[in-house]
């Protein structure tokens, strides 16, 4: 909202008619056309809001549903297209902004102060070879590195390098079953309302998986992962913005809906702030 303000003062303050020429019709003309399709659109956008909000506020779902019909489709064609780029150490950035309430269970102090050598990591649901897997099997896993950008849905991004293991390696070991389409990683921290509205999670297509940049990280810019950032792992799918990145994970679950998990939404933001399920860069 700041932004729109200060961007509109500055189009009026530095020459109305000639900004919105530019803006309209793209040429550098004094036309008093583009002013009037100004205010005509202005009116059409402002009595659109006021009558909308009222129902927007009211039935928050069901707009949420009909964004999903409107372009969920085209969201999912986007998914096929999103660049995975990989950087070089020179462009990894000097500070990579830590977000998420940290986890405060007792459980979890306890695996901080024991360097996680007692951590172990489930993994269920519709695979053929439920699992747990301990800190040190895990870290007899293949160990695979990249360099890559991270972007967070409140508008920064940072580039960062990540060592950990791939999600193909654990799904090689656990045998998703053909009926598994998504993949909940639920967190060891609660969600951002507190532990009386659950701990954090999120879903994951299938598909994602299968990428080789897809993976569970216990290493950022060649150390351990620390607490903030997300001790002992975290998820790191590059198709996906940054909420979605589970830290803290604590177990796996392989799922052919995500309707009967948590609020049925599609992960923890998706419940309660009404993010789309699709987050696709």
């Amino acid at each position: 909202m700041f932004f729109i303000l200060v961007h509109t003062v500055t189009v009026f303050i530095t020459g109305l008619v000639g900004n919105l020429n530019h803006i309209v019709l793209g040429t550098n003309t004094q036309s008093y056309v583009p002013l009037v399709v100004y205010i005509i659109v202005m009116a059409v956008i402002v009595i659109l809001s006021v009558g909308a909000s009222p129902f927007t506020l009211r039935y928050p779902r069901v707009v949420a549903r009909v964004g999903k019909f409107m372009i969920g489709w085209l969201k999912a064609l986007m998914e096929w297209s999103t660049p995975r780029k990989q950087y070089r150490e020179k462009d990894i950035s000097p500070y990579f902004w830590p977000n998420g309430a940290l986890p405060t269970s007792q459980e979890y102090q306890d695996l901080l102060a024991g360097d996680f050598k007692d951590f172990s990591l489930q993994i269920g649901g519709l695979v053929d070879n439920p699992t747990t897997l301990t800190w040190a099997e895990l870290m007899a896993l293949p160990k695979n590195e990249q360099i890559t950008q991270h972007y967070c849905i409140q508008g920064w991004s940072a580039i960062g390098k990540w060592g950990g293991v791939r999600m193909l390696d654990i799904m090689e070991i656990v045998n998703p079953k053909p009926e598994a389409k998504w993949v909940v990683f639920y967190s060891l921290a609660d969600g951002a309302e507190g532990p009386a509205h659950g701990r954090y999670y999120d879903c994951h297509r299938l598909e994602h998986m299968h990428r080789d940049t897809t993976m569970l990280a216990y290493e950022m810019n060649g150390e351990r992962l620390t607490e903030t950032h997300g001790a002992p792992l975290r998820l790191r799918n590059e198709d996906e913005l940054g909420f979605k990145q589970v830290k803290w994970v604590e177990a796996i679950e392989f799922v052919e809906s995500f309707e009967h998990v948590g609020w049925g939404q599609g992960g923890y933001n998706e419940d309660h702030e009404f993010f789309g399920y699709r987050m696709p860069i």
